[in-house]
């Protein structure tokens, strides 16, 4: 059974998850938001601790909170950076991002290596998970399915009893509102949420009541 550690970062508040298969020690992390060098020491510290070989950089989506570790984790552990194509633009803009928040505009391109589609399935830490794809927050929003660990790390898809904000480029209330419906909550309802910020959360608790949706 994997195991995940959360760890919280930046301003903004992110989760950034680290996944790990005890067995083989192979690891995963998402949404680096380690934004300092003390967040990047956690994040090392942990990872030399548990003797982890981290094999996969991948991003629920680009925006800028959710991708300012991304070039530390890329070139340190020589990873590919994988996010869904569609917000391959935002890693291009991400020192404009930076200006939109009112932080230093010097953050550098972050490109997108693998590029992941709705519908593709992923081999992380020996577990099948499956890509769900829920624009709205952005072009490229994605939910990470874990089967067999019944996770679904949703991003700013889904968060206890909210949705993530459509009033950012490319957002669409409505795409968010029925990715949601049509995909996330389709799972069952003993999946546990492991959301962008804030609490963890569970599917069936948000279907019943999440007053958003």
């Amino acid at each position: 059974m994997l195991k995940i550690k959360t760890f919280t970062f930046n301003m903004f508040g992110v989760n950034t998850y680290l996944i790990w298969n005890p067995d083989t020690r192979e690891a995963a992390v998402i949404d680096p938001g380690m934004i300092n060098e003390d967040e990047e020491l956690q994040l090392d510290n942990f990872i030399e601790a548990h003797r982890l070989k981290l094999m996969h950089l991948i991003n629920t989506h680009m925006h800028v909170d959710h991708i300012f570790g991304d070039l530390y984790v890329k070139n340190k552990y020589g990873l590919e950076v994988t996010a869904c194509e569609d917000d391959a633009f935002l890693g291009e803009r991400a020192a404009t991002q930076c200006r939109m928040f009112g932080l230093p505009d010097n953050m550098a391109v972050i490109e997108i290596d693998r590029r992941l589609s709705h519908g593709d399935t992923i081999d992380i830490c020996g577990e099948n998970v499956e890509v769900l794809g829920v624009p709205g927050h952005s072009p490229g929003s994605i939910v990470l399915y874990f089967p067999r660990s019944k996770w679904a790390i949703t991003g700013d898809v889904l968060f206890r009893g909210s949705i993530g904000r459509t009033d950012l480029v490319g957002g669409n209330h409505q795409l968010l509102i029925d990715g949601i419906r049509n995909k996330v909550f389709r799972l069952p309802e003993n999946v546990t949420v492991y959301p962008g910020h804030g609490l963890p959360t569970d599917i069936g608790y948000e279907q019943r009541y999440n007053p958003f949706i």
